[in-house]
């Protein structure tokens, strides 16, 4: 990722296994990761079961908080693809009982189709 796109905060897909790791405690026994995109420090990753958003905070980064979205509480989702002129694609999640998204700006080249898809298998199960 580079240090443009860090600034402007688009995330970045990455290998799963290089953040699972970084959920161990957090994830139930059997639980896989399907998806993971970085951003600078946090992370977000899709599973068959939920959505989790890391956000690792302060200086040091010893505070994290995690934010566990199970998709039963999607109540809609939304993702805008790249254009010719608008270089990033964006994705919106909005949880029951919350009239704001959730949004997240994802860096050009990001296979949003399989977001879609990740999103779709939990959602409309």
């Amino acid at each position: 990722m580079g240090i443009f796109d860090a600034l402007i905060g688009n995330a970045n897909a990455i290998d799963a296994g290089k953040v699972a790791g970084k959920l161990e405690g957090i994830l139930l026994p059997g639980e896989e990761l399907s998806l993971a995109y970085k951003l600078v420090r946090d992370f977000f990753v899709f599973t068959e079961k939920r959505m989790l958003i890391v956000d690792v905070q302060g200086i040091t980064g010893k505070k994290v908080e995690y934010l566990s979205i199970p998709y039963r509480s999607i109540t809609r989702y939304s993702l805008e693809t790249a254009g010719t002129f608008d270089m990033d694609a964006e994705l919106k999640i909005w949880i029951s009982a919350d009239n704001n998204p959730i949004q997240r700006t994802l860096k050009h080249g990001t296979n949003v189709k399989a977001i879609q898809l990740a999103l779709s298998a939990g959602v409309l199960r």
